[in-house]
């Protein structure tokens, strides 16, 4: 039996005939008819998450792995605004995030009724749509209500994808599960238009023809080209004078300002977005950049090009360097480590250091929540992106990030497929990289967020095995364990390190990288 409420009932349809498999259902009155119906619904399978912050990103993460929309669903009032920062994130990945919020009547809105706050356009410029849908009481407002609920959810998995916000007011009595069926409710289809095969040879042609073409692509991973460029320095000879750019953010800020000495940029990505990173965009396409870079690679491959030999042997040359250096031990000889011997598996990094290091050393696609860059969230992804996968997912965190989001763990989904490396220096390390910010005396309490935090005690409350290192010897140990151990539950390693060794270690590793120079003369 579902609600007897009309618009929740139209909703609850639709959902079902746009692919909604997974929602990610908040505590509350006001949505219980909505999360009844969810619950009641054969086809959509329910993960209760009680922190709302933290239940945006659990949808984030499933809308990764499953690349479905994924539904999370609150309460009234500011439950609503703590998806913020899952919502900003899903945008800018291009996500679709499906967020159903429910609602007091208009009638009721700041007239200090509890729980009440306009709520319609609350998410802002950060949903690609938002709707408001009535409690049908004809033929007309069951039309619009339908035709709401299809604009929504068309908008969210149409060209790029994105998140959208669908409103539902709802009167009492709320618990009123009378209707035996829900309806059948009309669908609206979006049918894309790919890239043409003319516009696809247009690219290839000035890619092919171009003297120094060069081919990014984004979101988050660029093996070492952040060292690449601080070789390369200001060697023209190296400068491209074509990007071709299939989208998605780029780490490195120093790589971003090499790419803005180029002549020009064409983008390929699937909204179509104006994307002016470097600077010198010229031309836009509309399409999926992962298949034109796989066809541009054919074609170089079939096509030897000079320039590209040229960076080849470069990169190359500083894997080469990469691999040979032998850090102290340091959240840098972790990821080494750690990356040396985890293989194929899905990965996720946080934001900051750990993603830097994973540019440095990871050898195969990562996952890390780069479209806002905000250091929230990025375990409950990971944990999300674990519930609906039996593969390892393992999560490389700092401690900032994972005592912000450590109501990640704070869930009885949670299985032994999680496995999470805690990166602890004791504070925020990327301002140490910072030059003139150690001038500031608040640098390191403030800025920095120095702290004598252990993760030991929130692994204990929440079942999850843990372990630490404290040396190089226990690093090894405790990877080789956090790889291979088999759990019912998540596994935590918690690695302890100085974060003056780890700057040290940093740069050093920079200045080891710089030496190719020197070879490169001798």
């Amino acid at each position: 039996m579902y609600s007897n409420k009309g618009n929740v009932n139209i909703l609850t349809s639709l959902l079902v005939a746009h692919g909604v498999r997974h929602a990610v259902v908040c505590p509350g009155s006001r949505n219980s008819p909505i999360v009844h119906n969810l619950n009641a619904c054969p086809d959509i399978a329910c993960y209760p998450v009680t922190d709302e912050r933290s239940a945006g990103f659990y949808a984030l993460g499933m809308s990764q792995a499953t690349k479905a929309p994924v539904v999370v669903c609150v309460t009234s009032g500011t439950a609503l605004l703590n998806v913020a920062p899952a919502v900003a994130e899903a945008y800018y990945q291009h996500i679709p995030l499906v967020v159903i919020s429910a609602d007091r009547p208009a009638a009721w809105i700041d007239q200090l009724d509890g729980q009440t706050m306009p709520q319609p356009d609350a998410l802002g410029r950060f949903v690609r749509k938002a709707v408001s849908l009535p409690e049908p009481h004809d033929e007309d407002e069951r039309w619009y209500c339908n035709r709401q609920v299809n604009e929504a959810l068309v908008a969210a998995l149409q060209g790029g994808r994105g998140p959208v916000h669908i409103n539902v007011p709802i009167t009492e009595p709320l618990f009123d599960y009378s209707v035996p069926a829900l309806p059948e409710e009309r669908k609206i289809e979006f049918a894309a238009a790919d890239l043409s095969p003319a516009a696809l040879s247009h690219i290839t042609r000035m890619f092919l023809q171009a003297k120094r073409p060069m081919l990014i692509s984004g979101q988050p991973m660029n093996p070492l080209l952040d060292e690449a460029v601080s070789v390369v320095g200001d060697d023209e000879a190296y400068v491209p004078d074509f990007v071709l750019y299939t989208g998605g953010s780029i780490v490195s800020k120093r790589l971003k300002r090499f790419l803005r000495k180029a002549k020009e940029t064409w983008t390929v990505n699937a909204a179509g977005e104006i994307n002016d990173t470097f600077m010198n965009l010229t031309h836009v396409f509309q399409g999926d950049g992962e298949a034109v870079a796989d066809h541009i690679l054919l074609m170089t491959v079939m096509e030897s090009h000079p320039f590209i030999q040229q960076w080849n042997e470069l990169l190359i040359r500083i894997r080469q360097q990469a691999d040979s250096y032998e850090p102290a031990y340091s959240q840098m000889a972790a990821v080494k480590y750690f990356e040396r011997h985890v293989g194929e598996a899905q990965v996720h990094y946080a934001n900051s250091t750990a993603i830097r290091l994973a540019n440095s050393f990871a050898k195969h696609p990562v996952w890390c929540n780069r479209g806002v860059n905000g250091i929230e969230g990025s375990l409950s992804t990971a944990a999300g992106f674990s519930v609906v996968t039996d593969d390892r997912v393992f999560c490389v965190i700092g401690d900032l990030s994972f005592f912000y989001d450590q109501n990640a763990l704070w869930n009885r989904n949670l299985r032994g497929n999680l496995r999470i490396l805690l990166l602890n220096n004791g504070c925020g390390g990327i301002f140490n990289m910072l030059p003139g910010l150690e001038k500031s005396p608040a640098r390191d309490a403030f800025v920095a967020a120095s702290h004598h935090t252990s993760a030991e005690g929130i692994c204990r409350q929440n079942d999850v095995v843990y372990l630490s290192a404290s040396d190089l010897s226990q690093l090894h140990d405790g990877i080789d364990t956090l790889l291979n151990i088999e759990s019912d539950r998540p596994v935590l390693l918690e690695v302890f390190t100085d974060p003056t060794t780890d700057e040290a270690v940093y740069r050093e590793y920079y200045k080891f990288i710089l030496d190719i120079r020197t070879k490169d003369h001798n």
